[in-house]
């Protein structure tokens, strides 16, 4: 009985060695020699894995830079050090980076819009897209149950009054938020941007302002205010020309006078947000 034990040992042990044998041999024999560039351009990245470069993540992006199918530059989240640091590692251009920022293209929170429904379902817009729309009667606005801020890898995104708000000093355009909403709400912009229309609705104006307090009605009168070409006309409603340069400054806010108060710089949004919630908790206080 021990003997057949001990064969037994001795057999697993001779199978074990060959097949170790056989893989070492394998791994040289189909080995893939690997780029130290690479593994020197992957050190000097940020490590984000965010893909706002449009690659899988860092080790991929590193790859293509190495490859030369990527400047250094279009990471969107690495520094100009780190970028620079890069490009001198390898002898190549830096490239030039284009600073983008996300922005949720809505202003109606629960105290602009109204509650068509008590939404008691998921804490998530893909769910309550999917479900009943969420809580608020326009079908075009954010429903402001955070799936974008959850996302967002940076913390820039808060929800305020049942509204996504980015905060551009915190975002670093990777877009992991842009594939996130459900209803297509955020865009990536160029960072100077000044000012934005916060309002997706495609509707007339009267259809909007029964649903919206801070809808655009499409009156032009920021196109009327800017430089020919700064603004475009869409259906019913006014965007700002991301493309256009110069983009319009913050000047074209006092002049256009919005009626509605859909025009904004990023700032005066969240000043209004928050002004609103202080409110609502001072309230809720009393």
């Amino acid at each position: 009985m021990i003997s057949i034990v001990i064969i037994a040992i001795i057999v697993a042990g001779v199978i074990a060695l060959v097949l170790g044998l056989i893989i070492g041999i394998a791994s040289k024999l189909f080995a893939v020699p690997s780029d130290p560039r690479v593994e020197l351009v992957l050190s000097l990245l940020p490590g984000a894995n965010c893909g706002g470069c449009g690659k899988a993540g860092c080790a991929d992006f590193a790859k293509s830079v190495v490859a030369g199918e990527n400047p250094p530059g279009k990471c969107p989240v690495s520094s100009a050090e780190q970028i620079s640091s890069i490009a001198r590692a390898l002898g190549i251009e830096a490239g030039a980076s284009f600073k983008q920022v996300a922005v949720v293209f809505c202003g109606g929170d629960r105290n602009q819009t109204i509650q068509h429904t008590l939404y008691n379902g998921v804490s998530d817009c893909v769910s309550a897209a999917l479900v009943a729309g969420g809580p608020k009667s326009c079908a075009y606005g954010c429903m402001g149950m955070g799936s974008c801020a959850r996302a967002c890898p940076f913390g820039a995104i808060e929800i305020i009054n049942h509204l996504a708000v980015v905060h551009p000093e915190l975002c670093v355009g990777c877009g992991t938020c842009v594939a996130t909403c459900p209803r297509h709400l955020i865009r990536l912009v160029p960072a100077d941007a000044e000012i934005h229309i916060y309002c997706s609705s495609p509707l007339k104006g009267p259809e909007k302002r029964k649903v919206c307090a801070v809808p655009c009605i499409g009156c032009r009168k920021c196109m009327k205010s800017g430089e020919e070409g700064q603004f475009k006309l869409d259906g019913f409603k006014v965007e700002v020309d991301y493309e256009h340069s110069p983009l319009p400054g913050a000047d074209v806010l006092e002049k256009a006078g919005c009626p509605t108060g859909c025009l904004l710089t990023p700032a005066k949004h969240l000043e209004i947000e928050y002004t609103e919630r202080d409110a609502a908790n001072k309230e809720q206080s009393k």
